[in-house]
């Protein structure tokens, strides 16, 4: 069962770029990654999505319900936690999440505590005291206080410290245990890596492919690390080779190539040590990012 479905998806804007032709599904129970950097049209998708902003194209529904007839309803089940924070500054913390409180049906003031505790979230002071990263907790507690079946994530790790991070990913494993599904938006490519099930890459505002991570890592794409005594001068001109970069006396390869064709060219070359393994999303999302114009995945 799709949690969430994209159909051509389209934000059209006079002069800044928008989002087009966005197209994808997320499974219940699933933790999907959305990944670009800052500027790609993640947010502006998410807000679309969320009908935050109207569509000037496509469709999308959220529980089976289309996002602008039932909008409402969808959010009474959806959890969102955006990438700036931005609350009545007056207020305190605990009773800022009463009043959020209030717009769901199933409130539950020992869980309130409970994630505050876990998170060190001091719910007696003002929200004008709290620094960025002790907003954000506010953010975090607010999006699961009513324990939603769907959590939308962007670019959540803004201004948490590591062991709060990994605080923060238990949490959403918790989650994610008890069923709920997660969009989880992000340009730290190692987080997703950690977390998601599949992914899709925004580029541009167009999407440039969907791929499980497993997948997308494995997906012909290696790395090869060659050790020399000394780096000859030679050029890896054969088909394949998308990346090099030289660091002392390794050279280091991203490579798409039949690997029966590199090997063969490598024997023509001196070797002291030789390394192929799986690259990193990172090095993937680079490849991607490298290539020339964009194409609907």
């Amino acid at each position: 069962m799709n949690v969430v479905e994209l159909h051509g998806l389209t934000k059209a804007y006079k002069k800044n770029r928008g989002i087009e032709d966005i197209t994808f599904s997320i499974q219940q129970g699933e933790v999907f990654g959305f990944i670009g950097p800052n500027g790609a049209g993640k947010s502006t998708t998410i807000r679309t999505l969320l009908h935050f902003i109207h569509p000037t194209g496509g469709s999308a529904k959220i529980f089976g319900k289309d996002i602008i007839q039932h909008s409402k309803d969808i959010r009474q089940n959806v959890g969102y936690l955006p990438s700036e924070i931005h609350y009545y500054d007056d207020m305190k913390v605990i009773d800022l999440l009463k009043y959020s409180a209030r717009f769901h049906k199933n409130f539950n003031q020992n869980r309130m505590k409970k994630l505050a505790d876990r998170l060190d979230l001091d719910l007696g002071r003002k929200i004008e005291d709290l620094s960025f990263g002790n907003r954000k907790k506010v953010g975090i507690v607010q999006a699961l206080l009513h324990e939603p079946k769907l959590l939308i994530l962007d670019e959540p790790t803004g201004g948490l410290d590591p062991l709060m991070q990994n605080t923060f990913f238990e949490l959403l494993s918790e989650e994610r245990d008890k069923g709920a599904t997660i969009f989880f938006s992000s340009h730290i490519l190692s987080e997703v890596q950690k977390m998601c099930d599949r992914v899709a890459i925004i580029k541009e505002g167009r999407l440039v492919t969907v791929e499980k991570v497993e997948q997308l890592i494995r997906n012909k794409v290696k790395t090869i690390k060659l050790l020399f005594d000394q780096v000859p001068g030679i050029e890896f001109s054969i088909p394949g080779v998308i990346q090099k970069s030289t660091h002392g006396n390794e050279v280091t390869l991203l490579y798409n190539g039949d690997l029966k064709v590199l090997l063969a060219k490598l024997q023509e070359l001196t070797l002291k040590d030789l390394l192929i393994e799986e690259p990193s999303l990172e090095e993937v999302f680079m490849h991607y990012y490298e290539k020339s114009g964009v194409t609907q995945g």
